[in-house]
């Protein structure tokens, strides 16, 4: 991992306009006929109208010094909610260490977060998407209203790190982001297993394959311990996109949370966030459309979550940069799929680590010319300044050579077409489709047919499933569906129908799945209009996802549809269907 150099003694807010007598006092008087400065807490601190809020502070034993000193934000997702999270709280511990250590003062507060897998296949993941946002707001809602100086951002599951993320690039207060660490993998008859083959062993358990001892084992041996899941689903997707776009320390996104560096990188962030105070280097700095394109070739070069094309425009468009899922298709068109990873591989995060992690990724990368070096990063120098003297290892079974890569483009690709006017995405990490596939639709208004479907053996091969209604408002919060795209899998139908839905994906699906279909059905789209029977196609020639309807009957067709009533008219759910925007632009709320 690449070090921040030691802070220097940072100039205080008490230093810069008083003196701190040797009883460590305030000189009130003093303090009263300070000069604006760059520490914006001095707005909680100083002068005599401030001595009530400096008796709040000194409730929860803050000394005179501490006051002086800038503060930093702590914001933790730590929870007993989800694995992900619940190895949390020692790296929290960590950073307020290192800010300690670097006379700055920490401020710890915490943040939701819910467990998409425990979630998954029940009513409860229309909260998954929503939580996003709410982890968002409320991390902005704290460093605003206390007027903390800096934030340090802790996170694990899948929409902690893009909400944490986004909250850094709307608050432009310099920020570190740490990544909870992903978990080891399970072992069962001597080979490694994570929590996808949990969820595709029911599938091989509805068809006979295994019996329910064999299923009770695997659950049971999956999941060793604390951390976020192991492949390159979304979290360590996200992880890696943390540091691709230099908002993490180098090295820390391929960290397992119960390893010992992850607790020395988290204590490393907080020295780093005084070095970017003391610099005045902020999100906007660092957070430029480079950085968004070197995050998506990193992404498609390493076979990430399709949730990528909702996060990654989301944390764009905080700051003020439109990325677009044509802009993602055209880097990974251009960008060569090189890392062998889980769901479609083999390898899982902690494979990567051993070679180097997420750095060596990004060096082959930059030594091919496809990532912009000159981009600032939280250590306070470029990409091409922290990678300098990263060792690449020779092509290997986890890390191919760009020059001969697994695939000659990147591991996400994006559709338009008549049923997709707006776009929509399919991994094509890992599988080899055809120019053009499809077949008969069989539709569904949301996935719990589906599920009833598979348990009955009626989903045949050949079949194109669409599952609507599960967008951003008609679900409402887009629900992963891993439940169903693992039981296709364990069933051995993945590469063997066609599934597309204006919903979305877990990232650790896979097979010929598309997701984010937009405009979605709830305002109208044209997956609204698909009968059962239509033949559907997909064009990997052209990028086109289609209906074999004409214009006419397409037209007529919608001129007869009906919006369905609100899902829920009372509560955050109600909330999201009226404030969220289409899933091609991040599906946002603001």
């Amino acid at each position: 991992m690449t070090t921040v150099q030691p802070v220097e003694p940072v100039i205080s807010k008490k230093n810069m306009t008083t003196t701190i007598d040797s009883q460590d006092k305030l000189d009130s008087k003093r303090a009263d006929k300070r000069t604006p400065g760059k520490w914006r807490s001095w707005e909680t601190t100083e002068g005599a109208i401030r001595a009530p809020h400096r008796s709040m502070m000194k409730a929860m034993g803050l000394s005179d010094r501490d006051i002086a000193n800038p503060f930093v934000g702590v914001a933790s997702t730590h929870n007993e909610v989800t694995p992900c999270n619940s190895g949390i709280d020692p790296l929290v511990e960590e950073v307020k260490r290192g800010v300690l250590a670097a006379q700055g003062t920490p401020f710890t507060f915490g943040t939701i977060t819910v467990s998409d897998a425990i979630s998954m296949g029940t009513e409860g993941m229309r909260g998954s998407l929503v939580s996003r946002e709410v982890i968002a707001d409320s991390i902005e809602t704290v460093v605003f209203a206390e007027r903390y100086d800096g934030l340090i951002a802790v996170a694990g599951c899948d929409k902690s790190l893009p909400g944490a993320m986004m909250s850094i690039a709307r608050l432009n207060v310099p920020s570190v982001f740490i990544y909870g660490g992903s978990i080891l993998p399970g072992s069962l008859h001597g080979e490694d297993i994570q929590i996808q083959t949990v969820f595709e062993a029911v599938g091989k358990y509805q068809t006979g394959q295994i019996d329910a001892d064999e299923l009770y084992a695997i659950e049971n041996h999956a999941c060793p311990g604390s951390g976020s899941c192991g492949g390159m689903f979304t979290a360590n997707t996200m992880s890696s996109i943390g540091e691709a776009l230099g908002l993490s320390l180098p090295g820390s996104a391929s960290e397992p949370n119960v390893d010992q560096r992850k607790a020395a990188s988290s204590r490393e962030a907080g020295h780093a966030v005084m070095n970017l105070l003391r610099k005045n280097i902020r999100p906007a700095d660092i957070l430029t459309r480079e950085a968004f394109e070197n995050a998506v070739t990193v992404v498609v070069a390493m076979g990430g979550s399709t949730n990528t094309t909702l996060h990654l425009p989301a944390i764009a468009a905080e700051m003020g940069v439109q990325l677009t899922l044509k802009d993602i298709h055209d880097i990974s068109m251009r960008t060569p799929l090189i890392a062998d990873m889980k769901p479609g591989g083999k390898h899982v995060m902690l494979d990567v680590d051993r070679l180097g992690g997420i750095p060596v990724i990004m060096k082959r990368l930059l030594d091919a010319g496809l990532l912009h070096g000159d981009c600032m990063t939280v250590t306070g120098k470029t990409i091409a300044e922290n990678l300098a003297e990263v060792k690449v290892p020779e092509p290997n079974s986890v890390v191919y050579s760009v020059e001969n890569p697994i695939s000659k483009t990147g591991g996400l690709v994006t559709l338009f077409g008549n049923l997709a006017p707006d776009g929509c995405v399919l991994k094509v990490a890992g599988h080899q489709f055809g120019k053009t596939f499809g077949g008969p639709a069989k539709v569904f208004d949301q996935e719990e047919g589906v599920m009833e479907a598979l348990q009955a053996r009626t989903i045949k091969e050949g079949d194109a499933i669409v599952i609507r209604y599960e967008g951003p408002k008609g679900g409402p919060g887009m629900r992963e569906m891993l439940s169903v795209t693992a039981a296709l899998v364990g069933q051995g139908l993945g590469d063997k129908v066609l599934l597309m839905t204006d919903g979305r994906f877990s990232g650790a699906s896979h097979g010929s799945m598309i997701g984010h279909i937009g405009p979605e059905a709830a305002v109208g789209g044209p997956i609204a209009a698909v009968h059962d029977g239509d033949e559907i196609e997909v064009d990997l020639e052209k990028f086109e996802l289609n209906v074999k309807i004409g214009d006419e009957e397409m037209a007529e067709r919608l001129s007869k549809w009906q919006p369905k009533p609100p899902p829920y008219t009372s509560g955050v759910l109600s909330k999201y269907i009226k404030l969220v925007n289409p899933a091609s632009t991040g599906a946002t709320t603001s």
